[in-house]
């Protein structure tokens, strides 16, 4: 097990190595110096050839001056998780970096199998979970999502074991809202704070550093959808759970130029005032890092987005979702050696200054 895990100190000498004209690309989030594009580990299929190719981009990110890292342990059923902890072991063996100037992230909630085993989903989900009482009936959801203490407990161990490391800087619940729907609203809320009290103890058992909610359409959608959640509601959760130093510091959304309700639309309630996800989570001092920055490869072919700064449309892309006031990261999932060498050039300019980005946005907005 990799001991350790992302410092203020490590993140700081991370960044302080790159390039003169990368030193931009890192924002100081709760201490932390994390660049402002992260590599995500999604999609794939759960082979080996898949596993040497997420590994290479991993190791080919870091080294290109990115320090957050990205999986979930549903992610290729267990085996992005296994990638991860190759890339990462490899980059420490070879001393391109200390485990400290990483930050890793993972989610759990969602069941899965595991892709090294040869087995059906329900005799896997069968012997692992339902023999061994970990999970009882009613306890898995029609969406295949779980969010009981046992299981959570279960699946973070799997989680540690999977990426080798003593300790995990952050835990997402995954899209537990959009996972739960069959229940009502009082007792999700009951439930959700018992996983907070939850994340608590294991982050004084020194397991996880912080925590946090992946989402997918709860946080951006509008008030009047069953799925939405207000953000003020899930921070009163964390204080109650963890008083004021908490550790509910980060949530996960989409966003890029089809998927912009983050930004555009205002449905939650912070001081009196109705304000975006993506105000909201600065008011709330929340890191915001969001998925699907390239629709999965749908907005490169779109012509969505006007040339600018000679760069390809994906560089392009990215530099509009990382330029966004109140991100964090967008975390780009790349694995073919020319898509990470071409993404990788984002960290060899700066995001785009605030006039930058507000031109830009005019000019989507005139040419739709």
């Amino acid at each position: 097990m990799i001991t350790g895990y992302a410092t203020p100190e490590g993140t700081k000498k991370f960044a302080d190595r790159q390039q003169v004209a990368s030193q931009q690309n890192y924002k100081n989030i709760h201490n932390l110096t994390l660049s402002n594009v992260g590599v995500g580990t999604y999609l794939g299929n759960p082979d080996t050839e898949t596993d040497k190719l997420v590994e290479e981009a991993i190791k080919k990110s870091v080294l290109g001056g990115i320090n957050v890292i990205d999986t979930a342990i549903n992610y290729r059923a267990q085996k992005a998780e296994r990638s991860m902890r190759n890339a990462i072991s490899q980059l420490i063996n070879n001393n391109d970096i200390s485990r400290e100037e990483i930050f890793v992230s993972t989610k759990n909630g969602y069941v899965t199998n595991d892709g090294d085993i040869q087995e059906d989903l329900m005799q896997y989900v069968m012997r692992e979970y339902g023999k061994t009482g970990i999970v009882n009936e009613g306890d898995i959801s029609p969406g295949y999502h779980c969010m009981t203490l046992p299981y959570l407990n279960d699946q973070l161990e799997r989680s540690l074991k999977n990426l080798g490391l003593e300790c995990i800087d952050l835990m997402y619940l995954h899209n537990s809202v959009e996972g739960q729907t069959h229940l009502p609203r009082d007792q999700f809320l009951k439930n959700l704070k018992e996983v907070f009290d939850f994340y608590e103890k294991k982050r004084k058992d020194g397991k996880i550093r912080f925590y946090g909610m992946a989402t997918w359409e709860c946080f951006r959608t509008t008030p009047e959808n069953p799925l939405f959640l207000e953000l003020a509601e899930v921070m009163d959760l964390a204080i109650q759970a963890g008083g004021n130093e908490h550790g509910f510091r980060f949530i996960q959304l989409p966003f890029n130029l089809m998927l912009d309700q983050a930004y555009m639309i205002k449905n939650h309630g912070v001081d009196g005032k109705t304000v975006s996800a993506l105000e909201a989570a600065q008011k709330f001092n929340l890191g915001v890092f969001t998925s699907v920055p390239l629709m999965q490869g749908k907005l490169l072919t779109a012509n969505i987005i006007p040339e600018f700064g000679n760069s390809s449309v994906s560089v392009r892309l990215l530099q509009f979702v990382r330029s966004t006031p109140g991100i964090t990261a967008p975390l780009i999932g790349h694995k073919s050696e020319s898509h990470v060498k071409e993404n990788m050039d984002i960290m060899k300019i700066p995001p785009l200054s605030e006039l930058e980005f507000n031109d830009l946005l005019k000019k989507m907005i005139n040419k739709n």
